[in-house]
């Protein structure tokens, strides 16, 4: 391509409100163009760049079983209503009339029309499992769009969806496909991890986050200096790591700890670590109490602690609630002599400590010397607090560390959460009905362009990766203006696209420093530069990650170029 023709609308100087790198860089180098908060049109390289991840997508896809779709972006509710999303979705679902006053969605994904075709046409056994994927654009009314494509309000997004006879035949397919993945983000040159994840909205249970480790994520994840394991914060097992105290128990005693209330200060009251203090939180599970027992220098996690309830909702009592099942006021909530109405639940740490500190249900006064079994009764032990820093990985090797991650695929088994409520059914062996098993798999393809160009920058551009790049080579005639430069040039471009490389050639008549800086900006891989020494048959090449600059005769410049793609590849 000649980039005197390329649709190509650089920028100078960084947009306002573009805050993270990656946004800031695919305004700049020509790449996208905002249209609305949220809303992006992909411009010519920004559609290359797409078009191979694209691509990469669907070979993994196909190779991993699945067969290629397409289903309409705009939906009717009747669907939505079957599935029950309808009413629990919330404003990020786009809803709509038509000229009729039929009520409409804009696809924010796709559960409920799959669902809908294979209950209408697969009726036995026999046609099972099935795994189905389209690539198509998606729209969700977030309410804060930022970090330019990372989080928008329309994006392209691969979806794939298996319906499965058997839980064995869906284990399967979850682990092909979570393969697929990892060989989707390793080709696309991003640093990511598998993560166990929460299964959100979408509902069903068993599924994993991919995750691209970077300071701009809106995720934590803990993760082994020493393994492969790593999981959203709010899903990480902890491994009990602690052992009893070799402390003798004491006599319960009520103190008085006048306006110490937080551990904070109790601590300090106290001289009492926080690790030896008993932290007594009050919620409502469903409308009934439970008294939720970590350690002071622990947090509760309440993804796990819905998990291990069963819950449908969870959330903190309020002071009003305190006052009703224990007496008090939350700051002096403990686990002794607790009404039986409240059920007590502990973290696997609690009965471990010995001699520790505990609220004594009355205002202004806590226990010290307090021992589990002794002075109270734990009707559950469970891991129920956030992992940290420093904790032994569940797999027992190495250590959790957390990074930020940046969510650009997520894998689930949903089970029967839809296929149930929308009757979709089959015959098996014996001739009985029976309900469909169900996966879903979403990777976000323009959400993976922006975390790639994320990884891949400097102070000057974009770097893309070899396999991403909207062009293979980036051939520059320094100076159009000189007769050999631009003959050399010219015969140049001719040869290398003879050999198969896609090449973007700048013959544009402007000065070397413009040229140079909107290719660092662009970020091809490799540059071919002919200068001054065209004359003498010896141009210059440039390989954009690293900076190298290397004088070559044109007669190798072949069997260079080859050179440094395989270092690349």
């Amino acid at each position: 391509m000649r980039q005197s023709q390329l649709f190509l609308p650089t920028l100078r100087e960084v947009p306002a409100d573009a805050d993270v790198k990656s946004h800031q860089m695919l305004l700049r180098a020509g790449f996208i163009r905002q249209n609305a908060a949220g809303i992006y049109s992909f411009l010519p390289l920004g559609k290359k760049v797409l078009h191979k991840i694209e691509n990469i997508v669907r070979e993994e896809m196909n190779r991993a079983g699945s067969q290629e779709m397409m289903m309409p972006a705009l939906q009717l509710a009747d669907l939505w209503q079957e599935s029950g999303r309808w009413y629990s979705y919330g404003p990020e679902l786009m809803r709509l009339k038509d000229r009729h006053e039929r009520d409409f969605a804009l696809g924010a994904t796709h559960e409920e029309v799959i669902t809908s075709i294979i209950r209408d046409e697969v009726k036995s056994y026999k046609k099972l499992p099935l795994n189905l994927y389209q690539i198509q654009t998606k729209f969700r009314d977030e309410k804060r769009p930022r970090f330019g494509l990372l989080r928008g309000r329309e994006f392209i997004m691969k979806d794939a969806y298996s319906f499965h006879d058997k839980q064995e035949s869906l284990d399967e397919t979850y682990e092909i496909m979570k393969d697929a993945y990892s060989a989707i983000f390793s080709r696309c040159g991003l640093n990511f991890r598998a993560v166990l994840a929460d299964s959100g909205s979408i509902g069903g249970k068993d599924n994993h986050e991919f995750m691209v480790l970077s300071e701009i994520g809106e995720d934590l994840i803990a993760y082994s200096t020493d393994s492969d394991f790593a999981a959203n914060i709010e899903m990480a097992p902890v491994l009990l790591q602690e052992s009893a105290s070799s402390e003798n128990p004491k006599e319960i005693e009520k103190v008085d700890t006048k306006d110490a209330k937080t551990i904070e200060e109790l601590s300090a009251f106290l001289n009492t670590p926080a690790s030896k203090i008993i932290k007594s939180l009050l919620y409502l599970a469903d409308g009934q109490p439970v008294l939720v027992l970590v350690r002071g220098d622990h947090e509760v996690n309440e993804i796990k602690l819905k998990n291990v309830l069963s819950a449908e909702e969870v959330s903190l009592a309020s002071e009003e609630d305190a006052v009703k099942w224990l007496n008090t006021k939350p700051g002096s909530i403990g686990p002794v002599s607790v009404v039986k109405d409240v059920k007590i639940i502990a973290d696997q740490a609690i009965p471990l400590m010995v001699n520790s500190v505990c609220g004594a249900n009355e205002e202004g006064y806590h226990y010290i010397n307090v021992n589990a079994e002794n002075d109270f009764d734990i009707h559950q032990t469970e891991d129920l607090r956030f992992v940290v820093e420093g904790d032994r990985s569940p797999d027992g090797k190495g250590t959790i560390v957390f990074a930020k991650g940046i969510e650009v695929g997520h894998v689930f088994k949903l089970g029967k959460v839809y296929s149930e409520p929308m009757k979709a059914s089959y015959l098996d062996e014996n001739g009985k009905n029976q309900i469909m098993t169900m996966g879903c798999y979403g990777i976000g393809v323009s959400r993976t362009l922006a975390a790639v160009a994320e990884e891949n920058n400097d102070e000057k551009g974009l770097i893309w990766p070899l396999a991403l790049s909207p062009f293979d080579i980036h051939l520059i005639a320094v100076n159009s203006k000189n007769a050999e430069q631009l003959s050399l040039s010219e015969e140049l471009y001719e040869k290398l696209k003879n050999e198969g490389y896609d090449c973007l050639y700048d013959d544009r008549n402007e000065r070397a420093g413009v040229k140079f800086t909107d290719s660092d900006l662009i970020g091809v891989p490799i540059r071919v530069m002919v200068g001054k020494k065209a004359g003498e048959g010896i141009v210059e090449v440039k390989i954009r990650k690293n900076g190298e600059l290397l004088e070559v005769p044109v007669s190798e410049l072949s069997e260079v170029l080859k050179r440094e793609y395989e270092k690349l590849a």
